[in-house]
């Protein structure tokens, strides 16, 4: 670790993958809570997945959505359905909701399996320069079956594809693959899966329990080889639970973790730190290769900074989080990059 601290003023940091439960399960955090720990972890633009109860998937509930961002800081953005209540088998209303203000088009917590419906999908998609982003997990199928499929899809529309926080080795080699051939497509990786491995559970822990779960180490090598080679972006996943969700062991427990405010922290030690990847590489992971993915109209010329203070050993406390759950793995790690508010 560095012997004296050092500042970094950068571009707004951008995470195009949060969970902010509003409308649905406000107790786990609403929009408010969501932004101050987006704030606290020193990201200047955020944007929230669709599953909520109900699903974002007409152009009245994205205008909702809008509204309630309020253009302030950080940036909310929201994205919007491929499928009428996420069930997979009609195509939503896309072109209204691209112009009530989507940033793009996942049925985050849900893989489209209907090819067809994907394709129509992704041809109007195409049409309205979106990108459809897919949850590549289903039952029965690997990450990699899941890609596979999406990807001879994304060959017959032309449209962009992003696979969200991919995990697997085979996955990766899948994104390369696809990127080497000059199709579309873009990936993220979670600074879980950059971090963690399924080695790493401890006990019965809940915490730990994650969609998609953690793979092994070799897995974890090729998702941070991925990133240092520019293969991947980064996104948080943040994913909020009540308490009562998540300290019920392992396999009763709800999938995922919360991830805004050590996000920062905890890539900086596995890319930078660990893997000697570059400040500035690391950074463009976090500020310029999620912004690929969004519409440059609903994008202010200026959104904010992200400024960083590195060389001070901090532990995480998850009770002095801005975010109303505590759901992660952290409490009591040490890191020593963090954001400053």
């Amino acid at each position: 670790m560095p012997d004296t601290e050092t500042t970094l003023d950068l571009p707004g940091f951008v995470d195009v993958h949060v969970h902010f439960r509003d409308p649905g399960a406000p107790a786990a955090e609403t929009t408010e809570s969501g932004l101050a720990a987006a704030a606290r972890g020193g990201f200047a633009a955020v944007v929230t997945m669709p599953n909520t109860t109900p699903a974002i998937d007409s152009p009245e509930s994205v205008r909702s959505h809008v509204r309630a961002a309020g253009g302030g800081s950080p940036l909310l953005l929201t994205s919007a359905c491929i499928t009428r209540g996420r069930l997979g088998r009609e195509v939503a209303d896309l072109e209204a909701m691209a112009e009530a203000g989507a940033a793009f088009f996942t049925d985050d917590g849900s893989w489209v399996a209907d090819a067809k419906v994907l394709e129509e999908a992704m041809r109007r998609a195409y049409d309205l320069g979106l990108v459809v982003c897919q949850h590549a997990l289903a039952p029965g199928l690997s990450e990699a079956d899941c890609i596979r499929r999406d990807l001879s899809v994304c060959r017959a529309t032309g449209c962009r594809y992003h696979v969200q926080h991919i995990s697997t080795a085979e996955g990766v080699e899948l994104v390369r693959g696809a990127q080497a051939e000059g199709l579309p497509v873009t990936a993220e990786a979670t600074p879980h899966h950059v971090l963690l491995c399924r080695d790493d559970i401890v006990g019965d822990d809940g915490n730990y329990k994650m969609a998609p779960p953690l793979a092994g180490g070799e897995d974890r090598a090729e998702v941070r080889k991925a990133v240092k080679d520019g293969v991947l972006m980064f996104a948080t996943d943040h994913a909020p639970h009540p308490a009562a969700s998540k300290n019920c062991g392992y396999e009763a427990a709800a999938n995922g973790i919360v991830g805004l405010e050590t996000a920062i922290p905890i890539t900086y030690r596995a890319m930078v730190e660990e893997e000697g990847m570059p400040v500035d590489a690391w950074a463009d992971a976090w500020c310029r290769k999620p912004l690929d993915i969004l519409p440059p109209r609903l994008l202010p010329v200026s959104f904010g900074r992200t400024r960083l203070a590195i060389g001070r050993a901090r532990k995480v406390d998850v009770s002095a989080f801005a975010s109303l759950s505590r759901n992660c793995p952290y409490n009591g790690m040490e890191f020593d990059c963090w954001p400053i508010a």
